[in-house]
Parts: C-alpha cells; structure tokens; sequence
C-alpha cells in the first residue's frame, strides 16, 4: 500500500489541474449546460473519464484514500461500498488501497432473484465508507446510505472526488443524516486552477464564477 499524505490544499490543486488536464470539466458561457434537473449552468464535470486515464486515476484515488484515513481514521472502516453506477470503479479501487473488501449498492432492488440492493457481503456490525464520483446537493447518497444501514451495519462517511462546493445546505444536509463528506476539490479549486492556467477565456471565467458564486440567481436569470 503506497500512500502519500499531501495538504488538503495540494490535493485540491492537482485534483483540479488533472480534471482539466483530462478535459472531465467543461465551461460554456453562450451555450449553458443542461443537467439531470433539468437546470441550467455553465460548468460541467464529468468523472466517469477518469477510469481512462491510467495516471490520473492512480494519483486520485492514492488521494482519496489517503484522504480518508486522514480525516476519519486508519482503522475507521470495515468495507468500502460503490454507489451504481459511477462510484463502482473507485469503490473497487480504494478498498484495495485500504486492503478491505468492497460491495456496491444499487439505486433500487434489480427486481428478481434475492431482490437484492447490496452486491457482494456486507455484515451486520460493519462500519462502511461511501464511495461516488461526484456530489451536487447530497441527496443521492441519502438512499444509498438507508440501504446500507437495512442490511445492519453503519454508514457515517462519504468520499467524493468532486464536491460542488455551491449549495451551502449540503453538508448540513448529510450531517442531519449523520454522515460526514470527504472530497477531493469543489468548483472553486477548479476555477482558480483554470484562470491559473488560462484554460478559458476571461469571459467565460468571469461567468463561471457569478454562476458559482450565486448559482439559483444566476439559474433564475438562465432559464
């Protein structure tokens, strides 16, 4: 197990750096985005492209778990569950560097055999990490953690690697559910790496940020 411990700072800088690097973040301005709630924005990330990347996904998920033995403790879990489908790949990837086994959970029962939401074992009693690509709001991982806890064992971390870091009430969010968010970079690391770099023009920055920093206005004055 090779794990290096940089500052959360650094973390956040590379992490960002190598989303952009991979083209996994995307501004535009002139023609805003589209997302699943049927909102508008100008920003776009897409984690799923990570697993290509060999490099990349080495250095993120080295992360990650150093991220979580950091913040939550080397002995704080027992298992390591993907969320479908995107958390699945780094679920898999993190419990080997933790050297625990790993499950995933799926977003509703598949509807034959055992009916089952929970994939591979997971016993009562078991302290459980929460593994996904991405949070916006939070409100994903709430189901994921309830089926998690059906089977008896506990779910009080999420890891990430990409956190908006723009809708204030999510963190609260999780907390009132009783779990902590760990994760990587948020928009605003992204940003600052992308002016660092003049990965967009000024204008698109400049748009990007009024979207960041007030995102339902700014959606509001979009739609």
């Amino acid at each position: 197990m090779s794990l290096t411990f940089p500052t959360p700072e650094e973390i956040a800088r590379l992490s960002a750096r190598m989303l952009l690097d991979i083209k996994a973040v995307d501004f535009n301005a002139d023609t805003p985005f589209t997302y699943a709630s049927g909102l508008k924005g100008p920003t776009y990330v897409d984690c799923r492209r990570i697993i290509s990347f060999p490099r990349v996904r080495q250095t993120l998920m080295d992360f990650m778990a150093a991220t979580v033995m950091r913040d939550a403790g080397f002995e704080a879990f027992d298992n390591v569950a993907g969320g479908e489908t995107a958390g699945i790949p780094f679920a898999a990837m993190v419990a080997e560097r933790l050297g625990l086994p790993m499950t995933y959970v799926r977003k509703k029962p598949k509807g034959y055999g055992r009916n089952a939401r929970i994939e591979g074992v997971m016993t009562e009693g078991q302290r459980v990490l929460l593994v996904e690509d991405l949070t916006t709001d939070g409100g994903s991982k709430l189901s994921f953690v309830d089926a998690i806890r059906d089977t008896g064992a506990t779910c009080a971390h999420t890891a990430v690697i990409f956190y908006y870091g723009i809708f204030p009430e999510t963190t609260q969010r999780l907390a009132d559910h009783g779990v902590a968010l760990h994760h990587l970079c948020t928009w605003w690391d992204v940003l600052a790496e992308a002016r660092a770099r003049s990965s967009f023009d000024d204008k698109t920055l400049a748009e990007v940020e009024t979207f960041l920093t007030d995102p339902r206005a700014w959606q509001a004055k979009n739609a």
